[in-house]
C-alpha cells in the first residue's frame, strides 16, 4: 500500500455537512492499490455506545488516485472518526495524527467534525436541482418590437459581427415563452439587459435601467411575471467586475482626473486615464479600454453594486444572478454579495463565471454554482475522439471530486455558450455526436443549460459567429433534433435518479471509446450505453436481474446468462432502466 498517496483533511470537500443530519467523508488512495476502506466513527463522549464501522464506496477515480466516500448520520450531530484501509494482508489506520499499522485507541487522535450547525450548512436552492436552463442573448433571440430597434439595424438572420444589431428585444422573448414551455425548459439565463452601447451589453452604463433597445423596466417585470406564471425561473447577468467606459462615474474620472470623487472607484495607475500603445493606464477587463475594472474593495463601489444586486431581486422577483468574470473580483465582495442576495431571496441561485477549479468560491460563503467549462471541454474532447473511455472516466472522476455533493447537484453544465463555438460546430457538424453529448449532459450530475438555437441546429464558430439570430421558421429548423432535445428534457424531468442519483462508470477501458455508466437512487436504476465510434458495436456488461426496459421506448430488454448485450449503431446510444421500488 502506497502510504504517501493517502490523503484526507477534516474540512472543505473532504469532510462536510451535506444536510442537518448527514456528514460526508472522503479519502484518497493510490489507483487500484487498496481493496477496502472503512470509516471508524462514533461520538467522542460515548464512543462505545455510538461506534460504527462503515464500509466506504469507491465513488470515483482519476489517472493516479481512487476516491472513497461515505455518508454518516451521527446520532448527536458530532463525529469523531478514523479510517481503516486494507489490501491483502496489510491493514493501516489513518488518523488526525498520521498513519499507523496498529489499531488506534478511540477516540484519541481521531479526526473530528465537532458539530453540524444549521447556520453553517452550505445550502443550495432546491429548484436548481430540477432546473433545465436556456441561455438567451436578447439581441439575437427575437425582434418583437421594431420601434425600439437601434439605428442601422440589419435584417434578421444576417451575418453576426462584433458591432452589428438585429433588433432582438424583451418583447421577442415574451412572444416566444410558449415555445420554451413546449421545449420543456423551466429556467432562463439572460445575458446582460442593462443600458449599454454594445450588442452584448457587457459594458454597462446604467445598472438600474433596461436598455431601451430591449424595452424598459416595466417590460422586464412583465417578462419575469409571465415566466413565473409558466413555471420558469429567471437569472440575470451581473457584470460587477467592470463597467462600460460611458458609465457616469468613470466619465467623471476622465473629465476631472485625480480630483474626481470617483477616482478610487477604479484602479487608476496614472492620469489622465487613456490607452497608451494598446494598454490602458487603468485596470480593465482584459486590455479592453472600454471596460474599466471596478475597485470592489472601495466601500462606495461595494454599496452601489450590492444595491444593484438587491434592487433587481426585489423589483422583479429575480431568481438569481450569473456573475461575469467572477474570479477577478475579491472574495470579500462575493461573501457580502451572498449575504445581501440570500437575505432578499433565500432561494436565489448564484452562478459564478470561473473557468477552472472553483472550490474557493464553493464552500458555502460565496456561490452556489459555477459555469462548468471544464465539463464541456472534457465532453467535447471525448466525443470528438480525443480520448478513450479510460481517460474520459478519469477526467470526469476528477471533476466529480472537485466539489461537495450539493455543488455537484447544481453545478451549471453547458456544452457551449456565447463565449464558445456552437455545439454543432464543436462536433464537426455531426448530429450523431451532438446527440451523444446531449445524452451525457442530461444524464450527468448538475444543472443542464442549452444555448438558444442549439435545439434546432444552429451552428457557428467562435464569437461573434456563435451569436447568430435565432431561426424561427419551422421549415429552416431541424425539427428532428428539436424533438430529440424535448425527449431528453422530459426524461430528465420525470426521473429524479437522473438529477440526484449516484453516477458511476461501469465500463470505461483503455483503447476503447465506448462507455457504459449508471445513475441510481432509491427508486430507479439507469444504465447508459454509448458507442462513440463510427462503426457498429455490441457492448456487454454483467446484469443480474431481468427487469430492464428501454427508457425511451418502454421495450423490455433481458440479459442472457447474466450478461446484457446491446447492439449500437455508429455513434449510437441506448438508455436502460429498471424500477427498484
Amino acid at each position: 500500500m502506497l502510504l504517501e498517496a493517502l490523503y484526507h483533511v477534516p474540512r472543505d470537500k473532504w469532510a462536510y455537512a451535506y444536510d442537518s443530519s448527514t456528514i460526508h467523508l472522503r479519502i484518497r488512495t493510490k489507483r487500484d492499490d487498496v481493496e477496502h476502506v472503512y470509516a471508524m466513527t462514533g461520538d467522542k463522549y460515548n464512543w462505545d455506545g455510538t461506534y460504527q464501522e462503515i464500509e466506504m464506496e469507491k465513488a470515483a477515480h482519476d489517472l493516479m488516485f481512487d476516491y472513497w466516500e461515505v455518508a454518516v448520520k451521527p446520532k448527536f450531530k458530532r463525529l469523531s472518526y478514523a479510517f481503516k484501509l486494507t489490501a491483502g494482508r496489510e491493514t493501516v489506520y489513518m488518523l488526525d495524527t498520521g498513519i499507523q499499522h496498529e489499531a488506534p485507541t478511540p477516540p484519541g487522535d481521531h479526526y473530528e467534525f465537532p458539530y453540524i450547525h444549521e447556520v453553517d450548512l452550505f445550502k443550495v436552492p432546491e429548484w436548481a436541482k430540477k432546473a433545465i436552463f436556456y441561455q438567451i442573448m436578447p439581441e439575437r433571440f427575437a425582434n418583437g418590437e421594431s420601434s425600439n430597434d437601434p439605428e442601422n439595424t440589419e435584417a434578421w438572420g444576417g451575418v453576426p459581427k462584433i458591432d452589428n444589431f438585429f433588433g432582438g428585444d424583451l418583447q421577442g422573448v415574451l412572444d416566444h415563452l410558449d415555445d420554451l414551455v413546449a421545449l420543456g425548459i423551466n429556467a432562463i439565463y439572460f445575458t446582460p439587459l442593462f443600458v449599454s452601447p454594445s450588442n452584448h451589453k457587457y459594458d454597462t452604463v446604467d445598472y438600474k435601467q433596461v436598455d431601451p433597445h430591449f424595452g424598459d423596466n416595466a417590460l422586464l417585470k412583465q417578462v419575469v411575471e409571465a415566466c413565473h406564471d409558466k413555471g420558469i425561473r429567471v437569472v440575470l447577468d451581473a457584470v460587477f467586475n467592470h463597467c462600460g467606459e460611458q458609465f457616469p462615474p468613470f466619465q467623471d474620472v476622465v473629465k476631472n482626473g485625480k480630483s474626481s470623487k470617483y477616482a478610487d472607484w477604479f484602479h487608476i495607475h496614472s492620469f489622465p486615464v487613456q490607452v497608451k500603445d494598446g494598454v490602458p493606464t487603468y485596470d480593465t477587463f482584459g486590455f479592453y479600454g472600454n471596460m474599466p475594472k471596478f475597485n470592489t474593495a472601495n466601500p462606495e463601489v461595494k454599496e452601489y453594486l450590492l444595491g444593484v444586486a438587491e434592487y433587481w431581486i426585489r423589483e422583479i422577483k429575480l431568481d438569481g444572478w450569473r456573475l461575469d468574470v467572477a474570479n477577478e473580483v475579491d472574495h470579500h465582495f462575493w461573501r457580502e454579495f451572498r449575504q445581501v442576495v440570500k437575505k432578499a431571496n433565500p432561494e436565489a441561485y448564484i452562478i459564478g463565471e470561473v473557468w477552472s477549479d472553483s472550490l474557493n468560491w464553493l464552500l458555502g460563503d460565496q456561490f452556489d454554482s459555477v459555469m462548468n467549462y471544464p465539463f464541456a471541454d472534457q465532453v467535447m474532447e471525448f466525443f470528438n475522439g480525443g480520448m478513450d473511455g479510460y481517460d474520459f472516466s478519469n477526467e470526469m472522476g476528477s471533476l466529480i471530486m472537485r466539489y461537495p455533493q450539493q455543488t455537484n447537484e447544481v453545478v451549471f453544465n453547458m456544452l457551449c455558450s456565447h463565449d464558445t463555438p456552437r455545439l454543432l460546430t464543436r462536433v464537426g457538424n455531426d448530429k450523431r455526436k451532438l446527440k451523444l453529448c446531449v445524452v451525457f449532459l442530461f444524464t450527468y450530475y448538475g444543472t443542464p443549460c442549452i444555448f438558444y438555437g442549439d435545439e434546432i441546429g444552429l451552428n457557428g464558430g467562435g464569437d461573434p459567429d456563435c451569436r447568430k439570430c435565432m431561426e424561427w421558421d419551422p421549415k429552416k429548423q431541424d425539427r428532428e433534433l428539436y424533438d430529440f432535445y424535448r425527449m431528453m428534457i422530459d426524461l430528465r424531468k420525470r426521473h429524479p435518479a437522473l438529477r440526484r442519483g449516484r453516477f458511476r462508470f461501469l465500463q470505461a477501458v483503455k483503447n476503447d471509446p465506448c462507455i457504459v455508466y449508471e445513475r441510481i437512487d432509491e427508486q430507479m436504476h439507469f444504465t447508459i450505453w454509448m458507442n462513440n465510434t463510427g462503426r457498429q458495436r455490441v457492448l456487454s456488461h454483467p446484469m443480474e436481474t431481468e427487469d430492464w426496459f428501454d427508457a425511451l421506448t418502454g421495450e423490455g430488454v433481458k440479459p442472457k446468462n447474466g450478461t446484457m448485450e446491446i447492439g449500437l449503431d455508429p455513434y449510437g446510444f441506448r438508455i436502460l432502466c429498471r424500477k427498484l421500488k
